[in-house]
């Protein structure tokens, strides 16, 4: 058996690595366009802000491809993959395959802004990323970010803990506006204002200048911001350049079944490139997330390899500590004025406590949480599983409650 895999992320290696494991002697190729060592990408926020150095970043040893066996095809990007032929080029070469994986992540979503091309605008995606603006920040006294997600706010702590005064731009009404709802963003606004950065929302940038290097933006409402280093952190779009979309079907990723395989069988899509049902939504999702990429590449992997295994679908979920806040979220945050759902509100002004349930029916399918999160990780458990919730929904926003009881205690009548 021929197994190519696109992409070395998590997704991608925990395919190879669950191959390996129940088939011994298949021919694994694994292609990626960065040449280091698969590396845990979320954690380059941390070599930005000084807390931890590069060489923490990798995941596995310098032998692993070696220890399983790997052909491994580093340093190009994937150009063509011939559905006929069964084959994938990269770099002026034709891989043929029996199984192929398509892991191929995600690439930051572009802007449309003149001068985008400066010296020192940079995007933070990967740890070459990291490395080109540590450089940029020897001499930088200004940061713009661009973006309010978790990206741009990684980023402009980042920026912040090296020194540099740092703006925000987000172009929603306020930060994190697809993990939480107003509320919360507007606490983690305050928040950010409160420990030193000049948060502007409904706002962007729409030009850059410089001699070579940034120098000046200029921003959406006719102003103008002096700048030194500019963070683009505005989302990602799954990485499909490659992909044809005539033969392989995709919407906003890689359409694929409870098996992670695509609609031509054989070929099979995992992690933050792939699209199946959000168990909360109950429609299909793309959820750029660290532990649905591990999950969905064990899926594919076995499913390679001749087991059949259904995924159960993924679950948007973020845990993040803001200065002072700690924030917790997942499922459906702002629901729809709609009927079918209820919103259950708990919030301490004093204490910086907020929360929210989001029900549909008997059912959690959403939650939001500031401070006081210890437990919620059963309620993002009672989400995934779809249970039937027996105990009265207000109890759940006790500060008090004992989260584990919300499954099994007694219904009261």
């Amino acid at each position: 058996m021929r197994y190519v895999i696109i992409g070395n992320g998590v997704a991608g290696i925990t395919t190879a690595e669950t191959i390996r494991q129940y088939d011994p002697k298949g021919g694994i190729t694994l292609i990626g366009d960065e040449s280091a060592a698969p590396y845990c990408r979320p954690m380059i926020s941390l070599v930005l802000e000084g807390a931890i150095t590069p060489e923490k970043l990798p995941i596995r040893g310098s032998r692993f491809y070696d220890d399983l066996n790997i052909q491994a095809v580093l340093g190009n990007r994937v150009t063509d993959i011939d559905v006929e032929k069964r084959t994938v080029t990269v770099g002026g070469s034709s891989y043929g395959f029996d199984r192929l994986l398509i892991a191929t992540g995600a690439d930051p979503r572009p802007i449309k802004a003149e001068g985008a091309a400066l010296g020192n605008v940079s995007y933070m995606r990967n740890q070459d990323h990291v490395q080109t603006m540590l450089a940029g920040l020897r001499d930088a006294r200004r940061a713009l970010v661009l973006g309010g997600g978790l990206v741009g706010f990684k980023a402009a702590y980042g920026v912040l803990r090296r020194g540099l005064a740092v703006t925000m731009l987000i172009r929603s009404g306020y930060p994190l506006s697809m993990q939480v709802d107003e509320e919360a963003g507007m606490m983690i606004r305050d928040e950010l204002v409160r420990h030193g950065l000049d948060v502007r929302v409904d706002i962007e940038a729409i030009a850059f200048e410089g001699n070579g290097r940034v120098r000046t933006a200029h921003l959406s409402d006719g102003s103008r911001l002096p700048c030194d280093i500019v963070v683009i952190g505005k989302g990602v779009l799954p990485a499909l350049a490659f992909v044809p979309r005539d033969r392989i079907r995709t919407d906003l990723g890689i359409v694929v079944d409870g098996r992670m395989e695509t609609s031509v069988a054989g070929i099979f899509a995992a992690g933050d490139v792939a699209e199946y049902v959000d168990i909360a939504r109950n429609t299909p999702w793309v959820n750029a997330i660290w532990p649905e990429a591990v999950n969905q590449g064990r899926i594919a992997g076995l499913n390679m390899a001749g087991r059949r295994v259904t995924y159960p679908g993924s679950l948007s979920r973020n845990v993040i500590r803001i200065f002072d806040l700690d924030i917790m979220a997942g499922g459906v945050v702002d629901p729809p004025q709609d009927a079918l759902y209820r919103t259950l509100v708990f919030k301490n002004a004093n204490k910086k406590l907020y929360r929210k349930l989001v029900f549909q029916g008997d059912h959690l399918v959403g939650m939001v949480m500031v401070n006081g999160i210890e437990q919620g990780g059963l309620l993002l458990a009672a989400i995934q599983s779809r249970a039937q919730l027996k105990v009265p929904r207000e109890t759940l926003l006790e500060p008090g409650l004992n989260y584990g009881r919300l499954l099994w205690r007694p219904a009261i009548a």
